[in-house]
């Protein structure tokens, strides 16, 4: 985003933040990508970034439809729909559970899945040690940890003031 002004003379004030979050959501898009096509090679057709993004969000054990809605911030229907359409790819599997909410939890295939998207990434963090030495890569992922517990506590303050 340009730092400059706008065509009716707004200012735009430098920030570190707005790279650091672009640059993130960049590398975000280039590693699921990244999985998702090594994975169609693979064998797994029916698999998309966002169907990575989703699934990488479950337990190993038993999921739930509002739980999943609530850890991702969408509708239970939305859920419901990728659930259905993972179930459909025989990812996941659903089963009757206690009271009305259905049980979710990844088939044999599911499991496969995800067992081979981490041994993509442990080939991913070999090129990355590699090129940016041994231990660089653990570094900036405990500064970006530390970072997104800043920036909750700056979310939690400013819910506060609101409130």
């Amino acid at each position: 985003m340009s730092t400059r002004l706008t065509k009716n003379g707004i200012p735009m004030v430098e920030s570190h933040s707005l790279p650091l979050v672009l640059a993130a959501a960049q590398v975000h898009e280039k590693i699921t990508l990244y999985l998702s096509e090594s994975l169609k090679k693979k064998g797994y057709k029916f698999i998309s970034p966002s169907m990575l993004n989703f699934l990488s969000t479950l337990e190993c054990g038993i999921n739930y439809g509002s739980e999943i809605a609530r850890t991702l911030g969408v509708s239970r229907q939305m859920v419901a729909k990728t659930v259905k359409e993972l179930c459909k790819a025989n990812y996941l599997e659903q089963r009757e559970g206690l009271g009305r909410q259905k049980e979710i939890v990844f088939t044999e295939v599911g499991e496969l899945l995800m067992s081979d998207a981490r041994q993509l990434l442990s080939g991913v963090d070999k090129v990355l040690d590699k090129e940016m030495g041994e231990n660089k890569l653990k570094a900036l992922t405990t500064d970006l940890e530390s970072l997104q517990k800043l920036i909750t506590k700056l979310n939690n303050n400013t819910a506060i003031e609101k409130g």
